[in-house]
């Protein structure tokens, strides 16, 4: 009964060791901040730690901008989106035109980037082909392949437990 036990804490153990790692100590010091256009009327922030690490923890990021005009927008306090780690976004806050947009993000992290961001009017996304095959192709074989590993792994598990029944009934 022992060597089934034993099995079947490993099977426990398979979705933990599938879960991507990431640094257990966190990183101090400066951070890069790639700031663009979001090809309409917003701004995209990345941020990273200068060593090229991503940010493990939330980071204040506040951006100012100013037109050729003069008029100016913020500063506006962002928050983390839910797009990916050091990833954060605007929304539509500035009109269209050239604009001088300033990301700062303050201690024990400092940083600071200008950029210039030509800020376009919104249009309106080209709507989707019926049945396009190409995106009917790719998502079928990751799906395929997720369902590949999980066979997989379901196999070496019987084929394990199998061993391990028959050298239990032998002793």
């Amino acid at each position: 009964m022992r060597p089934l036990r034993v099995l079947l804490a490993a099977l426990a153990l398979v979705p933990v060791l599938l879960l991507p790692t990431t640094p257990a100590a966190a990183f101090d010091g400066k951070l890069n901040l790639d700031v663009a256009g979001d090809g309409a009327t917003g701004v995209t922030i990345r941020a990273s730690y200068a060593d090229g690490h991503q940010l493990e923890t939330i980071v204040r990021l506040v951006l100012t901008a100013t037109d050729g005009t003069g008029d100016t927008v913020g500063p506006v306090q962002l928050e983390p989106s839910g797009e990916g780690q050091g990833f954060y976004t605007t929304g539509p806050i500035l009109s269209p035109g050239r604009w001088q947009v300033t990301v700062t993000a303050p201690a024990p992290n400092p940083a600071e980037a200008v950029v210039t961001v030509e800020a376009k009017a919104e249009q309106a996304a080209p709507k989707p082909a019926p049945n396009n095959p190409v995106a009917l192709t790719k998502d079928r074989g990751l799906r395929s392949g997720v369902w590949w590993l999980i066979g997989g792994a379901l196999l070496i598990a019987a084929a394990g437990s199998a061993v391990l029944l028959a050298r239990n009934r032998n002793s």
